[in-house]
């Protein structure tokens, strides 16, 4: 399977032409988008986002993960294999998360080129291609040589932030379930959040954080949307209190 990780929005071209590239490529691979609407030109948040979700995927599994302020600057691009899984992108920080928390990551530089290559679509023009014919079987060292990617030290196991706004507007946080106590009350938006099983613990129209199907915490309201209630958007911080 190939799974789509991007900034792209769910509108517009971007994702169903690197779908197509895909297809034509791998078309016996199936190909899943899961996020298309990953924090906008914001690896560092996506970071924490792929780390989680791409537990959920069996190893084998190839991610195609695009979130590139950087396209057509001399940032590399990389194949990360990690936990059994392979991860096509930018070396901007995206995969600090998933190498972190595999233990033991190989990295490697994308060297191949394809005979056209946009200066402002990679995600297209060399990603997609890859994932491609990695998803058919071929080895990550036919692209290029081992590499030591970008370090980012200073990110966080597990970020106290908002990293995504859900469509329901739910507000998801950098941190795993198991980062705070089950009893912790948060502070995010200027108000004290109590915990909860799930939605119909509590009444309509009152918030609070759980830990959601892919263990993230995450901060919502009952029949409401905790972004407007609480004021929250990407990079919004969340303290136990």
């Amino acid at each position: 399977m190939i799974a789509l990780f991007t900034d792209f929005g769910l509108a517009g071209p971007y994702t169903g032409q690197m779908r197509a590239v895909l297809h034509e490529l791998a078309p016996a691979v199936p190909a899943v988008s899961l996020f298309a609407d990953a924090p906008a030109a914001q690896p560092r948040p996506a970071a924490y986002l792929l780390a989680a979700y791409a537990e959920w995927f069996k190893p084998g599994t190839v991610f195609l993960a695009v979130v590139d302020p950087g396209v057509g600057t001399a940032r590399r691009g990389l194949v990360v294999e990690a936990a059994g899984r392979l991860y096509v992108g930018p070396d901007n920080g995206l995969f600090e998360l998933v190498r972190r928390r595999a233990g033991a990551a190989q990295c490697r530089e994308i060297a191949w080129r394809p005979a056209q290559l946009s200066a402002s679509f990679h995600g297209r023009d060399l990603f997609a291609p890859v994932a491609a014919r990695l998803a058919r079987g071929e080895p990550a060292a036919a692209f290029g040589p081992a590499v030591a990617p970008l370090a980012f030290p200073d990110w966080p196991d597990d970020l106290a932030e908002i990293v995504y706004i859900d469509h329901y507007g739910n507000a998801v946080t950098g941190l795993r379930g198991g980062a705070l106590p089950a009893s912790a009350r948060l502070a995010a938006g200027g108000r004290t959040v109590p915990p909860a099983a799930t939605f119909g613990a509590v009444g309509e129209g009152e918030a609070f954080w759980y830990v959601n199907s892919n263990g993230l915490v995450e901060i919502a309201v009952n029949r409401g949307r905790a972004d407007r209630v609480l004021g929250l958007a990407i990079g919004s911080p969340v303290r136990a209190g």
